[in-house]
């Protein structure tokens, strides 16, 4: 009886963490050549969000998750392992949460981008899976849903793309509230 109960605990303790998630609206990206093929990446997350598949507020944990994992922690480390010189700064505008990471690329694989040759355009997959980023706006050419690419011409030097991960709608409750109380520490 005493093992029923702390497997019911465990399961609901799951739900509770498994049922929210911390996405954003959108996400920005500009890569800025300041050599051959090294330079700046910049990465803007518009309206940090916390979603949730019932009414409990979880915005809070999420939150923790985001100093805990992305600003404090090495989550950006961990998706761009050979980036150096990496900037994180979290700021409210217009009443939405934004995060920005700024990192130097040494070459075109640190910051994901791709050339086939010195020829060949640069290019970024955006990704091939459903419910992910989404793109929206580039200065490049996207290539579609069937070859999710963003392709620029070899003599840009800044590349710009704006992508779609969440519509804010009432299951996302925005991150500034826990933002502010945190600021405030």
């Amino acid at each position: 009886m005493k093992r029923l109960k702390i497997n019911q605990l465990i399961i609901i303790l799951l739900v509770l963490v498994m049922s929210s998630c911390l996405t954003m609206e959108k996400k920005e990206y500009v890569f800025k050549f300041t050599g051959k093929n090294s330079g700046t990446l910049t990465i803007r997350y518009i309206n940090l969000m916390s979603t949730s598949d019932d009414s409990t507020d979880l915005s809070k944990q999420d939150f923790d998750e985001l100093i805990n994992n992305y600003i404090n922690g090495d989550q950006i480390k961990q998706e761009y392992p050979t980036a150096t010189n990496i900037r994180k700064q979290l700021f409210e505008l217009n009443g939405q949460l934004y995060a920005e990471v700024v990192m130097d690329f040494q070459n075109l694989e640190s910051a994901k981008l791709y050339q086939y040759d010195v020829n060949s355009p640069f290019m970024l997959c955006l990704t091939t899976e459903e419910d992910t980023e989404n793109f929206v706006e580039s200065n490049g050419t996207y290539g579609g849903k069937n070859m999710p690419v963003v392709f620029w011409n070899k003599e840009q030097k800044e590349l710009r793309v704006t992508t779609s991960i969440t519509q804010p709608d009432q299951s996302t409750k925005s991150l500034a509230e826990p933002y502010r109380e945190w600021k405030k520490k």
